[in-house]
């Protein structure tokens, strides 16, 4: 089981991430988030650095040149695409880079994930599904209903994201997709924003196993 750790803020925090075996960890580049990365983690560290772990840029309606510029200025492995992005952004991020493109989804809801994901399936590496934020875009700690993802057909390998603590490992090795590819976890992991308990980390993928 693949995991990504997002919200890191700290160059320490990704070394240990990194020492872990963990595959990918997710920076913010949402300014309105509580776990932007943006001034917190060094260009040049993170450039200089040789780490195994996959780093990850989180982006809400972004534009393509500002998306590309922190791409190149942090050395970015990956590009998460969070907010409302166009299957063309998409397009155009994806022939420059890795790309994730993550769903929202809201319960209350019942638009099939299948036919949410029909113009995106050329223009992306890998989709995300993570809960609905009433007034954001993540970090709800809340999980919503994994079995809407279970019961469609998808064709992509998937991260599935959104309330996921320390005591769901039993529950994530229990769900069962042909393309499910990695778990994202957050939030629930933290002391503080931005700041992880690397112990319930270590935790949680000791569970896994």
């Amino acid at each position: 089981m693949n995991i990504k750790v997002c919200g890191i803020t700290t160059m320490k925090q990704l070394q240990q991430l990194d020492g872990l075996d963990v595959a990918f960890a997710g920076l913010i580049f949402y300014k309105n988030s509580p776990r932007y990365a943006g001034g917190k983690i060094s260009k040049e560290e993170l450039i200089d650095s040789d780490l195994d772990i996959k780093k990850v840029g989180v982006f809400v309606n972004a534009e393509f040149d500002d998306i590309m510029e922190t791409v190149e200025d942090y050395g970015l492995d990956v590009v998460q695409l969070h907010g409302d992005e166009t299957p063309y952004l998409c397009e155009q991020v994806s022939n420059e880079v890795e790309t994730i493109k993550a769903f929202r989804i809201d319960d209350k809801i019942d638009t099939h994930i299948d036919y949410m994901l029909k113009d995106y399936d050329e223009v992306c590496d890998y989709y995300l599904f993570d809960s609905a934020a009433k007034n954001g875009f993540g970090g709800t700690g809340k999980k919503f209903d994994w079995k809407r993802v279970a019961d469609s057909k998808i064709e992509k390998p998937f991260f599935l994201s959104g309330g996921i603590g320390p005591g769901d490992a039993m529950l994530v090795k229990k769900f069962k997709h042909p393309d499910y590819y990695a778990v994202d976890i957050n939030s629930l992991f933290e002391k503080e924003p931005g700041v992880k308990d690397m112990s319930l980390i270590l935790q949680f993928i000791h569970g896994l196993k």
